[in-house]
């Protein structure tokens, strides 16, 4: 038996939005536990990733875009949710990218003052700086912001040095159990991961603000002989919006029910039926209530 204790602890991925923290934990786990998009503001939860392993078990936390407009109720509690993951993480990793340093960035970082845990700064999109001589600069500017335990530079997307990040983590986590089963990927239900994809594609196949006037709610979702039957709703806060979504002759509902029903379909192994309605609930996004009836959680 080994003498090295088995370790388990939570890190939370926190940066402005769009940054790629996402990624990071989908590329890390090679599992998509959280959408994607270049839009700002896709995560909106808690999300957790369980990367288990025989001597130790990370639990990284996925974390809604810290951001400065938070004038809806959505964008406060999604702000709220980010910091609140602080308060019980082992390790932070404050994710910025390479090519860049903005208001936003240095908002959270002022957030990290007040945090005891160790704080591993990430510059996220190497790929993108050239001439590589740029990295070192900007390598130099986040090691003179705080004292950082690490700063790595990485490639969240491409995979660039993310070994490294993933072989050091493990040893700023305390002693303990493992918290979640081995076989765990995340703490969220099918359900949830549902809505999420549909959500996924309404936010790329839409423009302009709509998709911060979305969200989706599954109704009912049934495994049968003939596969998993989804009905689900979309939720808009306007009905101008509803027929931005619908699309001309309801091609846009149609494209995005066609391309949430394949990935869905690839992810069962099994014929997916999916049914897709659009509902207009006023202002939805600045109501507390709407929020927690829809399934947002007030940290």
């Amino acid at each position: 038996m080994s003498d090295v204790p088995y370790r388990c602890g939570f890190v939370a991925v926190v940066g402005r939005p769009n940054v790629g923290k996402s990624t990071l934990i989908n590329t890390i786990l090679g599992n998509k536990v959280s959408i994607v998009t270049s839009k700002p503001q896709t995560t909106r939860h808690r999300i957790l990733g369980v990367d288990s392993h025989e001597e130790y078990q990370v639990i990284y936390v996925d974390t809604p875009g810290i951001h400065r407009k938070a004038n809806k109720a959505m964008n406060r509690l999604m702000n709220r949710t980010a910091v609140n993951a602080l308060v019980d993480a082992d390790v932070v990793l404050f994710m910025t990218e390479a090519t860049r340093w903005t208001d936003e960035d240095q908002d959270v970082l002022e957030r990290l003052a007040d945090v005891s845990a160790p704080v591993i700064a990430l510059l996220n999109k190497i790929d993108k700086i050239h001439p590589r001589e740029r990295l070192l600069t900007a390598l130099s500017a986040m090691s003179a912001r705080r004292d950082f335990n690490e700063v790595i530079p990485i490639s969240a997307q491409k995979h660039d040095n993310l070994d490294r990040l993933t072989a050091l983590v493990p040893d700023f986590l305390p002693p303990s159990e493992p918290l979640f089963p081995e076989e765990m990927l995340t703490d969220r239900s099918e359900n949830f991961h549902v809505a999420e994809t549909i959500r996924e594609k309404l936010t790329l196949a839409v423009q302009q603000e709509i998709p911060y006037g979305l969200t989706v709610q599954i109704e009912t979702m049934q495994r049968g002989e003939h596969g998993v039957e989804i009905n689900a709703i979309i939720w808009v806060e306007r009905d101008s919006q509803k027929g931005i979504v619908v699309g001309k002759g309801g091609g846009l509902l149609k494209k995005v029910g066609r391309s949430a029903r394949l990935e869905l379909k690839e992810r069962y192994k099994v014929p997916v039926h999916l049914a897709l309605w659009v509902k207009v609930k006023d202002n939805w996004a600045d109501n507390e209530q709407d929020l927690l009836r829809l399934g947002y959680e007030s940290p």
